[in-house]
């Protein structure tokens, strides 16, 4: 299992990517034992129970529990792996955001590799916290080895609703992957947009990035279009290696997501980001 440690480098590296949008209330790691805003006899822990029912500390300082409730996949009953038998939990990420005019708070527990498949196991919570706090939903989001909320973790498609923005990631000596989720939140309930799937590599004679930004374009109804442009930028290293560089590039690579009213569900323009999946499985 990948160590803490390992995933807060994870973190610190592949997490500063431009957005266009900002966002007033950005994703937070409060201690699970401090209350939720608005209800002073109820923790963070409390709501984590909802999903880990068993969750306690342990003398490590940790919290940790047995399996969680049974969820789904964000991509589908095919999709995703086993939860690992015990989890450790130092925290979870929270995100408040806004659904169908609603104000709604989300976190996202990553419980570890799953004993199953390459994958980890993480799980996006959906609370009303207006009232007595209730659990609307959860799913496994998780694509790869970590997940996390991609920063700043939500984007504004209207002033009544957000969409969520994760990400799954590992990464090796010379090669990263990332897998990007877009989400958004319908009757309170979890729905895919789409997965969006990048790759880094940093080789000897060269180092390839590919950054992921968003923004929305006005106009859409009943939701805000979504352009999601990935810039690949090409860099040589300048030092003597066994095969000639490249040379120096960097272009954009964009596809828009407008809202369909006949299948409420978001449609996009074009298949490139497909193409690019494509591209890069043939660096792996």
């Amino acid at each position: 299992m990948i160590s803490m440690l390992n995933r807060l480098i994870l973190a610190c590296l592949l997490l500063p990517w431009l957005w266009t949008t900002a966002v007033a209330q950005s994703v937070s790691f409060p201690d699970l034992g401090t209350s939720i805003p608005g209800h002073q006899d109820v923790t963070y822990l409390d709501l984590a129970r909802m999903i880990i029912p068993d969750l306690k500390m342990g003398t490590d300082g940790l919290y940790g529990g047995p399996l969680p409730i049974e969820i789904r996949h964000i991509e589908g009953p095919d999709s995703g792996g086993s939860p690992p038998p015990t989890s450790n939990l130092p925290n979870a990420a929270v995100l408040a955001i806004k659904a169908g005019g609603k104000d709604r708070l989300t976190m996202l527990f990553d419980l570890g590799d799953s004993p199953d498949s390459a994958e980890g196991y993480a799980v996006l919570a959906l609370y009303d916290i207006t009232g007595k706090p209730a659990l609307l939903d959860a799913v496994n989001v998780a694509v790869d080895r970590s997940t996390y909320f991609r920063d700043p973790g939500k984007l504004s498609i209207g002033p009544d609703d957000d969409v969520l923005i994760t990400m799954s990631t590992h990464f090796n000596s010379n090669q990263g992957y990332v897998a990007t989720p877009l989400i958004m939140v319908r009757n309170d309930r979890f729905e895919p947009i789409d997965m969006i799937y990048t790759f880094d590599e940093n080789l000897c004679a060269y180092r390839r990035t590919q950054n992921v930004a968003l923004q929305t374009i006005a106009g859409g109804q009943p939701y805000a279009a979504i352009k999601v442009t990935v810039t690949e930028a090409t860099v040589p290293s300048g030092e003597s290696c066994d095969e000639p560089p490249p040379e120096a590039s960097s272009h954009d690579i964009s596809v828009t997501y407008h809202w369909d009213k006949v299948t409420s569900r978001y449609g996009k323009d074009s298949d490139a980001f497909e193409r690019l999946s494509a591209e890069n499985a043939k660096r792996f």
